[in-house]
């Protein structure tokens, strides 16, 4: 799916851009997929699943630029991999009214407000595309994530208890979380 790219200011006064990523960006997504998912036990995946190849990422990225039912942001920080994020268009008719989200950052990223700057990028093109409803969720404990969600509009809306399994054997709820456009 087609995007413009945009450039914006953090918090701490460098200039971010947001864009689409290509196929010259699948060596530094493979890293920053294995990298997030080992900073924090929020992400969906242990680094040791992030076994993909820089081919099958190559692939992948143009699956998504090719998809008209997908969208996927990376933002750029000063010409670094900060974070990425996607939406997910439904194309069945009873569910066309919306669509599913998905955001992660490096930790060194937090808090300069790329987070927002996704999400309300993603709005946006949901808007444009005629979504009523936006569609998250996250793992228990990630009450950074959760503050961000609700500050751009998201509501809890539905707990999926012991969603996620943790390496200790200790289970998590995901949390699901609606923002209506």
């Amino acid at each position: 799916m087609l995007y413009d790219s945009k450039s914006f200011t953090l918090k701490d006064g460098r200039q971010a851009v947001l864009r689409v990523p290509t196929a010259e960006d699948a060596e530094a997504m493979v890293r920053y997929l294995t990298d997030t998912a080992a900073e924090t036990e929020f992400v969906l995946r242990y680094p040791e699943e992030c076994y993909w190849t820089v081919e099958k990422e190559r692939e992948l990225l143009q699956g998504f630029a090719d998809n008209p039912n997908s969208l996927m942001l990376c933002c750029f920080v000063e010409g670094e991999l900060a974070g990425n994020c996607n939406l997910q268009f439904n194309g069945q008719m009873k569910f066309r009214h919306k669509a599913g989200v998905a955001i992660a950052l490096y930790r060194k990223f937090w808090g300069l407000g790329i987070g927002t700057a996704m999400l309300n990028a993603l709005t946006e093109v949901a808007r444009e595309r005629g979504v009523e409803q936006l569609e998250l969720d996250f793992i228990e404990g990630n009450e950074r994530a959760c503050g961000l969600y609700e500050k751009v509009g998201f509501v809890r809306v539905a707990e999926h208890p012991d969603a996620v399994k943790l390496k200790d054997g200790s289970y998590r709820k995901l949390i699901f979380m609606v923002k209506k456009l």
